[in-house]
């Protein structure tokens, strides 16, 4: 359930509360709904699961029952105990709070009984092909699969062979339990599945307990039915799955009402890679910063990168829950974000690439301060006091000493207002010895002071200052996608993901805390970085800039 209001929104129906609303009705469950979110701690979560986490507690949510953190922590080789920290993090962040948080390893004793009773049963058998012999007999898509010679040892063999796994008298890889269902069947799944395998692996949470774990296939269905689960909601990749899940709980025969597994299509976004392989291997060889580095799609990325949580809530709502598999434009992600930070956060005068600029006319030694307001759709928001001198540094996109059309900023002999300020005209462009801009040389109109009622001439170009004795220099990191489509449509690494360069901000700035975000006047949303903010040191993340191609359909 929610810890925090300003998370919430609206909770849509969709095809799964539907079938739970029909579950309800017919009485299958009682009255209560049970959900459960079962990430493998062996990554970094990424925007792919938040929209299982959103699903999972909202679900739960809705119908007024709950949501198990449950940690499928059945492969001891891949898992690690940061990984599971930051999971909890990320829920937590997202604003849900689980019910019970649970391992999959506190029900291998079950597991283990549950499987000696389907050796009990002839429903497994120990079986000594190797991988690639299993593999072999499992046949393919168009052929049946032949059965293994060993499917047919007798009960009493498959269980002294299976104690002896149990007992580490085998070899990894030297034999497997798998369930006896129908090497014919259409669905590969069901073609004698391995359901336990030997891993001579110390377990984080067992220690060397065990040295045989189970298949996630097997493990699965019964975590759930233990844990009283009513909808095991998964992605569409496990639909070929379910006979099996049913398979496991209609054969043991242990629990009634058994869990419902339902699926949805998977996240796929533009310009974004969710393999948690692949994410893994960037880590590993340095590519990106970390797991939290601001251009990877894990949620601790985008959270650094200053996303909110509130703008992650909205868009898996947006997105919906369907059965067919589609991609979504990540420009509505990005356009959630802007929905929700327009509203909440103050803007500053920031800029990139500064360029000096000297009044030649204002009064030397004299500052001023100007007021301006701290957000223009707010007024909520308040005002700041802004200081303004003879020198001021404007941004490197803002003067164009050779204008191409219809550029209507600062040029030699061009008049702008100066946000907040005054008219100015370029007189003059001083330059360094190797040809570049030292300073420009400007006038201002005193009588064009903002707020002064002035309704003389127009002026088509607004640019924005800041004050240069008092100007803040901070680190400004702009990023594009980590992911672009290349010429014949694959996505690739993007060489060009991200730019950084230093600026000047207004002296307010000095006060930002690590985590405040801010608007960069006509430059986007920015956040001071996490991790590299300090008192001393202020780096900025953009998190999205403010104009954007995408448009909601309507």
């Amino acid at each position: 359930m929610s810890k925090d209001d300003n998370t919430k929104v609206a909770i849509a129906n969709n095809f799964i509360h539907n079938i739970i609303n029909d579950d309800l009705e017919q009485g299958t469950y009682g009255e209560k709904v049970v959900t459960r979110f079962p990430p493998e701690p062996n990554g970094y979560l990424h925007i792919g699961h938040a929209k299982s986490i959103c699903l999972n507690f909202t679900t739960a949510e809705k119908y007024k029952g709950y949501c198990n953190l449950r940690y499928d922590d059945t492969n001891p080789a891949k898992e690690d105990v940061e990984y599971v920290d930051s999971i909890e993090e990320d829920v937590k962040w997202l604003g849900f709070q689980w019910e019970n948080r649970l391992w999959a390893s506190d029900y291998f004793d079950k597991m283990y009984e549950a499987a000696v009773e389907l050796i009990k049963l002839g429903k497994a058998y120990v079986c000594s092909l190797s991988a690639d012999e299993i593999r072999k007999y499992r046949g393919t898509l168009t052929e049946p699969g032949k059965e293994s010679p060993y499917r047919n040892q007798s009960v009493e063999e498959n269980l002294k062979l299976f104690e002896e796994m149990k007992e580490g008298i085998y070899k990894d890889g030297e034999k497997v339990l798998r369930a006896k269902i129908d090497m014919t069947s259409p669905n590969m799944n069901m073609r004698d599945p391995v359901i336990y395998r030997i891993a001579h692996s110390s377990h984080h949470n067992t220690g060397d307990k065990w040295c045989i774990y189970p298949m996630y296939d097997f493990a699965h269905p019964i975590e759930d039915a233990i844990e009283g689960i009513t909808h095991s909601i998964c992605t569409m990749e496990f639909e070929d799955h379910r006979p099996l899940y049913d398979w496991v709980l209609d054969t043991l025969g242990w629990w009634n009402p058994q869990p419902k597994q339902i699926e949805f299509a998977r996240l796929n976004l533009t310009n974004t890679v969710m393999s948690k392989r692949y994410l893994k291997a960037m880590v590993d060889d340095g590519t990106v910063e970390g797991w939290d580095d601001p251009r990877m799609p894990t949620i601790a990325g985008l959270r650094r990168r200053g996303y909110t949580p509130q703008a992650i809530r909205d868009f898996c709502e947006r997105i919906g829950v369907a059965k067919a598999n589609s991609t979504v434009d990540i420009g509505l992600l990005e356009f959630c974000v802007r929905e929700d930070l327009k509203a909440k956060v103050e803007s500053r005068n920031v800029v990139e690439n500064p360029i000096k600029v000297v009044i030649t006319n204002y009064p030397e030694g004299q500052i001023e301060e100007l007021t301006i307001e701290n957000n223009r759709e707010v007024p909520e928001l308040g005002e700041r006091k802004v200081p303004f001198s003879r020198e001021i540094y404007i941004d490197g996109a803002d003067f164009m000493e050779n204008p191409v059309k219809k550029y209507f900023r600062l040029f030699p002999g061009n008049e702008v207002r100066l946000k907040g300020a005054y008219f100015i005209t370029c007189n003059e462009v001083i330059k360094n010895e190797d040809g570049t801009i030292k300073e420009l040389h400007c006038t201002y109109d005193p009588q064009t002071r903002s707020g002064s009622g002035f309704e003389g001439r127009k002026v088509k170009g607004t640019i924005h200052f800041v004050e240069a004795s008092t100007a803040v220099p901070i680190t400004v990191r702009n990023y594009d996608y980590l992911m672009v489509d290349d010429e014949n449509g694959e996505m690739v690494l993007n060489e060009n993901s991200k730019n950084e360069c230093m600026a000047y901000a207004e002296p307010s700035i000095k006060d930002a805390k690590a985590g405040e975000r801010f608007q960069f006047f006509r430059h986007g949303y920015y956040i001071a970085d996490a991790k590299l903010t300090d008192n001393n040191n202020k780096v900025f993340n953009r998190i999205v800039d403010l104009k954007s191609s995408f448009k909601l359909p309507k």
